[in-house]
């Protein structure tokens, strides 16, 4: 890949405009024709927009469904499977019981009444969620509760995560790039919206990345084949290389240190479609429009359609207007069932004026274990331990002296594979 020399960069460049400037120069060089590239992927996304369309108007969502017992006993048909790694995304059904779950939200609540954290909540630190006015947040620093641990190292966790996991290709160009059947207990927040919120949502936007997207060596490797003009051979689901991508180490952010195949989240109520839920773009490799946006002539030469060091990769009206235009929101949900979307996969949250209901979810991502993800595993244990908060977050570390908190002797077996401590 000595192509991408002259600009690659595992870290943030000094003067990363620079970078990018020779980044747009050398890959118009490379690809040729960017306007015949750009046009071919765009009518790929529009073919695959009517697709989702027609099924919204047949079924009510574009989003695939499975049932969890399927996906236990085998279950799961060819066809399911191609409809899933077309949306790259699903819904999976009771994949809980619901009482179940019902009651991890209230010891939730429980367990944050008990250690008086109303009067201890010094407000939020993540300023990409924003704030709401009532005296609670809607996304919850706390990671060690009993509920989120027993949903992480539960055995119908495992069994979804592996079945995600192995939606990919996990040996390429001569090496097997992570393990699909265990996976690193990574820890994630959890959001309480209580009836009546009136919420602004999130826009459109991707993770995992923004700038590094363009400049990380192991990025220019995943995305090669759009960059050589061969965008039929581009395969979103081809694990090579994914593992090696570091995020920029920035001040005062949120970050992802592991390989996350799915994002995903565990439904604690009952959401209707029409309640400030999660919408997608269901196509994975709508990347290659984002990636190739910048390189046309009306972008500024050292710009990338509104990318900035530390944010998440926009996606807006003013440069992608088609990939807004295919925005899906998930099917109703309820207190049980599991949300998850491919890590290229761009997504939003839908605004809401009084909220019907509560919208509670516990995030719980698949994330195969390979040495990336191992190596903040048994960095993850050591926040666990203290009740400190995870490298990957704001140190807010409200959990350190709190009462019931998960502890290391009631890790399991999936627990302790999943923290990297056996």
């Amino acid at each position: 890949m000595k192509t991408y020399q002259a600009f690659e960069s595992a870290d943030l460049p000094d003067n990363y405009k620079d970078n990018v400037i020779t980044m747009k120069r050398v890959l118009r060089e490379q690809i040729g024709d960017v306007n015949a590239l750009f046009a071919e992927v765009s009518a790929f996304i529009e073919g695959e927009i009517a697709s989702i369309r027609e099924q919204e108007a047949a079924t009510g969502s574009a989003w695939p469904v499975l049932e969890y017992e399927a996906i236990a006993r085998g279950e799961v048909t060819a066809d399911q499977l191609a409809l899933i790694k077309r949306r790259g995304c699903l819904v999976v059904r009771g994949h809980f019981p619901r009482e179940q779950v019902l009651g991890w939200d209230k010891a939730l609540l429980d367990y944050l009444d008990e250690n008086d954290f109303d009067e201890t909540y010094r407000g939020p630190v993540d300023q990409f969620f924003g704030s709401l006015e009532a005296s609670r947040p809607e996304i919850f620093p706390i990671y060690w509760s009993q509920s989120q641990m027993q949903l992480r190292q539960h055995e119908r966790m495992a069994t979804a995560q592996s079945f995600l996991n192995r939606l990919w290709k996990t040996q390429s160009q001569g090496q097997t790039w992570f393990d699909p059947d265990v996976n690193a207990l990574y820890p994630d927040r959890v959001r309480r919206r209580p009836p009546g919120t009136r919420s602004k949502g999130l826009g459109p936007h991707t993770d995992s990345g923004a700038l590094e997207r363009w400049l990380h060596p192991a990025y220019l490797k995943v995305f090669d084949k759009i960059y050589r003009n061969d965008f039929k051979s581009y395969d979103p689901w081809d694990a090579a290389h994914r593992t090696e991508v570091d995020e920029y180490a920035y001040k005062d952010t949120v970050k992802c240190s592991a390989f996350r195949t799915f994002q995903g989240w565990t439904a604690l109520s009952d959401m209707k479609a029409d309640q400030g839920v999660l919408h997608t773009l269901p196509i994975p490799a709508a990347m290659a429009y984002m990636l190739l946006r910048p390189l046309l002539d009306d972008v500024p030469e050292d710009e990338l359609c509104g990318v900035a060091p530390g944010k998440v990769l926009p996606v807006s009206e003013k440069w992608h207007p088609l990939l807004v235009k295919g925005l899906s929101a998930i099917p109703d949900v309820q207190a049980g069932d599991s949300v998850w979307w491919h890590c290229d996969v761009i997504h939003s949250v839908a605004p809401v004026e009084d909220q019907q209901g509560w919208g509670n979810v516990m995030y719980v991502p698949a994330a195969p274990m390979c040495p990336k993800n191992l190596r903040y595993a048994r960095d993850v244990f050591k926040a666990f331990e203290q009740g400190a908060s995870p490298y990957d977050f704001p140190r807010e570390d409200y959990e350190v002296t709190w009462k019931d908190r998960f502890t290391v002797e009631q890790l399991n077996k999936i627990g302790r594979h999943g923290l990297g401590v056996e």
